[in-house]
């Protein structure tokens, strides 16, 4: 540093004074240590409910790709029926083409107006996952997690291969009047 630079800088620091060396332990105080306040299973069991996708209530079989879900005022004689398909399907919605989020708001529109229309059978398509990559079939496990938190769904098993198989469910709704007042299409 030559001398004109050190006269520069003595004149743009003239006025300026040296903090005393308690003010300037004050300044550079120390952060507390950050906290977890959630342990990693707890934050993904906030996302999972928060997502709707667990239903202790509800839970939903999963046979290799078929889904099977029944409650218990459904008999087994009528389950096994839905699933080899010997009732007319009603009403259908396709959800290729929506995102997740897209998914229950959907169907919750798609069931109110099939309960409107007293359905008994509907086909929601979702897809077999084959885009989905390492995620597996995520439109799959959205609606069939919805589909068993929704009162007015008695049963639902996939559909046979020749009607969309593991890319498909059919759907037993309560279609008898009244049936959307004990619990309506969503809960």
């Amino acid at each position: 540093m030559d001398e004109e630079d050190r006269t520069l800088f003595r004149h743009a620091m003239r006025g300026v004074r040296r903090l005393a060396h308690e003010g300037a332990a004050q300044v550079m105080r120390r952060r507390p240590q950050p906290r977890a306040h959630f342990t990693r299973a707890e934050r993904q069991a906030v996302l999972q409910e928060s997502l709707g996708l667990i239903s202790p209530l509800a839970p939903v079989e999963e046979s290799g790709d078929a889904l099977l879900f029944r409650r218990p005022q459904v008999s087994p004689a009528v389950f096994r029926r839905l699933r080899a398909g010997h009732y007319r399907v009603e009403g259908e919605i396709d959800l290729h083409g929506l995102t997740a989020a897209m998914v229950e708001p959907a169907l919750q529109e798609f069931l109110a107006e099939a309960l409107r229309q007293r359905v008994r059978v509907a086909r929601v398509i979702h897809g077999k996952g084959l885009r989905s990559g390492n995620r597996g079939p995520v439109l799959k496990l959205v609606a069939s997690h919805y589909l068993a938190r929704v009162n007015a769904v008695l049963a639902f098993a996939s559909a046979r291969e020749v009607d969309g198989g593991s890319g498909a469910i059919l759907v037993l709704l309560d279609a008898r009047p009244g049936a959307r007042g004990r619990g309506g299409a969503a809960r």
